[in-house]
């Protein structure tokens, strides 16, 4: 079964929800403008029911379909933004200043509301669903706060499911994996505290600068010489500031920096060697190292059963053909992964890819390729559908 019908009529109103939301786009817990559209949309396709105040700004409809079974799904899709210059020059790039839909928040968004408009329209299942409008993805765990601000007590879904855009493999493709599929995210700050002086007096102060640039050597041995080599594990630092002119060797010196693990043990033994080998170094040169290792988010683990039921949703909208297993799991994190801890559910990759020159998510030339939303609004309500079917002539109504 390919891409249904009665989504396809609507690409050119679905894509236009995704460029709006492109072109003002908002940071994590601020999705104020975002979540009202969604709420205006729910609205307008007549859902049942809409949550609001989860996570400050989520956002939660419900469709009600059927003989009113006990059966019910929850599917989601985030809706932040992240703080990065927009280069790509579009008719509807960012108008927010340093502001931009780098990860495809707005693609996501979009997919679940064409689902939610044709779910609302046909009803053509038995049971609930819940369109679960996350925000604060981003390195704030909006997911996280969801659960903890009771989406599961006031939704109480069988099973959850997740879908993020992927262009490294071709549009319209699926990628999937049974257990891990993303990493667990730790955040790594280090303070390094030394004593300033004279650039050109080097001898009468202790170089934070310095044991900085040590300690970043020294941490990519962590993984390289602690770590099983078939296990996965990764150490790096993005940020360095310290000091402000020329001539001038600051007191301090700030890194900031991510790890990231599958085994609660790698975890452990990362989070270990950071403190060791940063405190250590520091101590050797006569200075002071404050490290704090926030572990941020869990690893991403699909449930094997409901990885069997989105594979069958998969195909049905792509092929058989077109629905590959991962290799590997990715290193990068999703906060979908404190809704797994919750509830059983799977997250799929939809390949969002147009050629090798695609940017990658998180880059400032990255634009979602509109061509998937079809693909992926078709998949969450094929999904419905098969998960929560109806009986006797309800199977089929036009799709």
């Amino acid at each position: 079964m390919p891409i249904i019908n009665r989504i396809a009529e609507f690409q050119d109103e679905m894509t236009e929800w995704r460029r709006t939301l492109h072109a003002d786009p908002e940071l994590s817990l601020e999705e104020h403008r975002t979540s009202q559209l969604v709420q205006e949309k729910l609205k307008e396709f007549g859902v049942d029911e809409i949550i609001t105040g989860l996570a400050r700004t989520g956002v939660v409809g419900i469709i009600r379909g059927g003989a009113g079974s006990a059966r019910s799904i929850g599917l989601r899709a985030d809706m932040d933004a992240l703080p990065i210059h927009e280069e790509t020059n579009l008719p509807y790039a960012s108008r927010n200043a340093g502001v931009m839909h780098a990860c495809g928040h707005d693609g996501h968004t979009t997919m679940l509301l064409g689902a939610a408009k044709y779910l609302a329209e046909t009803r053509n299942f038995d049971g609930t669903v819940y369109l679960i409008f996350q925000p604060g993805e981003e390195n704030l765990a909006g997911g996280e706060i969801m659960v903890k601000d009771g989406l599961f007590e006031r939704c109480p879904v069988d099973m959850v499911f997740g879908m993020h855009n992927w262009p490294l493999v071709p549009a319209g493709t699926f990628r999937w994996r049974t257990g891990p599929i993303m990493a667990a995210v730790g955040n790594i700050e280090i303070t390094i505290t030394g004593k300033g002086t004279h650039g050109a007096q080097p001898h009468f102060g202790t170089d934070p600068i310095v044991i900085a640039s040590h300690i970043v050597t020294a941490l990519q041995t962590i993984v390289s010489r602690t770590i099983e080599p078939v296990e996965g594990g990764v150490i790096s630092i993005g940020h360095i500031s310290g000091g402000h002119t020329y001539n001038v060797i600051p007191e301090t010196v700030h890194m900031k920096g991510t790890a990231r693990w599958f085994k609660p043990a790698v975890g452990d033994k990362l989070e270990a060697g950071v403190r060791n080998l940063a405190t250590g170094i520091a101590a050797s040169f006569g200075a002071k190292a404050d490290v704090t290792f926030q572990r941020a988010y869990p690893a991403t683990i699909n449930n094997p059963e409901a990885t069997e039921l989105t594979l069958r949703a998969a195909a049905a909208v792509a092929g058989d053909a077109r629905v590959r297993p991962m290799d590997n799991p990715t290193m990068g994190g999703e906060d979908f992964a404190f809704m797994l801890q919750a509830k059983p559910g799977s997250y799929i990759l939809l390949g969002a890819g147009r050629g090798p020159n695609d940017a990658m998510v998180h880059h400032p030339a990255y634009d979602f390729n509109d061509e998937v939303l079809t693909v992926g609004a078709s998949y969450w309500a094929t999904l419905t559908e098969q998960l929560m079917p109806r009986t006797g002539a309800d199977l089929n109504h036009p799709r």
